[in-house]
């Protein structure tokens, strides 16, 4: 018998409980990884529409794992991150773009807004395209948005 730590617990696992640890892993990382391709394709493909319409910046709409792949994505298109808007944000800096409480507070201007929000993400973007028009508001597939059709075709069509 030893001390441990008083912040450590140890317990033992039956052959079942390492079993389903094992499997409750997989099933994380499997979400995990689909996540970041979903992510990941959703974002290329939107700032390729984006970039066809002329936009050359954007403000993230949510601090998340969803703004940090777009952040990945932006580079690959020249598309600057302008800022992140998150209403309750920890941090001055996220993703390298500076962190603002609302965007009457972003201090350059943006052609677009990225939606990454992935708490509230409907009432976010509502109020996003109600304050900027969809044309100017990008909202990723995997947030199952129905207005993002209304996005995608406007879009589509102004890159023709």
């Amino acid at each position: 018998m030893r001390e441990a730590p008083a912040r450590r617990y140890a317990y033992y696992l039956t052959p079942q409980g390492f079993a389903e640890k094992s499997r409750l892993t997989v099933e994380y990382l499997s979400y995990s990884f689909s996540f970041f391709r979903q992510a990941k394709t959703d974002c290329l493909r939107l700032f390729e529409l984006a970039k066809a319409n002329g936009t050359r910046s954007v403000v993230c709409a949510g601090q998340s794992d969803l703004a940090e792949i777009a952040a990945l994505c932006a580079i690959e298109h020249a598309i600057k991150i302008v800022g992140v808007v998150q209403a309750n944000g920890s941090t001055s800096q996220f993703i390298g773009s500076p962190v603002f409480p609302d965007f009457d507070s972003v201090s350059e201007p943006f052609d677009a807004v990225l939606i990454t929000a992935l708490d509230s993400s409907r009432e976010i973007c509502e109020a996003t395209i109600a304050r900027f028009g969809a044309a100017r508001v990008l909202v990723p597939e995997l947030l199952r948005i129905r207005m993002r059709e209304t996005n995608t075709a406007k879009a589509s069509e102004a890159a023709k």
